[in-house]
């Protein structure tokens, strides 16, 4: 059975249309109208082998705070819904990944349970049109409509480019280990037989 969400999210703020297949090769084709963040989810796309498709028309002109963290809910809601009844799945997956100077751990849980946490400072208030303090939006939006446990944390790094893409990267990473299959689970991988 394919695995894929489609969604549509339309608002005063931001009309979003999301495509995402989980058993995908890493395709993507973003538009955000945010080039920094457009970098990010390819990359996302690419290190998770996530077939993704993202257009989102935003009201850029006020801020970008609405375009990320609606993103982020669609994104959630998408990975949601693309997983289903997540029978089979490992339903856990971590990932320590290096960029240069920069090490962050990611660390998902497909439980059915919100929560966020995210250990990462950064020391610029942008990069490029993205502003830093999205990212952590981003990833709370994604945790939230998702039903994940979601831990980030920043290990070591100097550079704000290499440490939100390792976020990024990272958080692909984990999340294809979560949503792999494991032959031996039988149902899903809860002794309460749901998540």
């Amino acid at each position: 059975m394919a695995r894929i969400a489609e969604i549509n999210r339309n608002t005063k703020e931001t009309q979003i249309e999301m495509s995402l297949n989980i058993d995908g090769s890493g395709k993507s084709e973003i538009s955000t109208g945010i080039g920094f963040f457009d970098h990010m989810l390819e990359g996302f796309a690419k290190h998770g082998f996530f077939d993704l498709k993202v257009k989102i028309n935003g009201d850029l002109q006020v801020d970008s705070h609405h375009t990320v963290e609606d993103c982020g809910i669609v994104l959630g809601n998408a990975i949601k819904e693309a997983i289903g009844e997540k029978e089979g799945i490992k339903r856990y997956g971590s990932f320590i990944l290096p960029m240069d100077e920069t090490l962050v751990m990611c660390a998902v849980d497909l439980c059915g349970r919100p929560y966020l946490n995210f250990d990462c400072e950064f020391t610029v208030p942008k990069v490029g049109y993205l502003d830093t303090e999205l990212v952590r939006e981003f990833f709370y939006a994604v945790s939230y409509s998702a039903g994940m446990n979601l831990h980030i944390k920043k290990l070591d790094g100097i550079n704000n480019h290499h440490m939100i893409e390792a976020i990024f990267k990272a958080f692909a990473k984990a999340l294809d280990e979560a949503t792999s299959f494991d032959q031996r689970v039988k149902g899903v991988l809860s002794t309460k037989g749901s998540l």
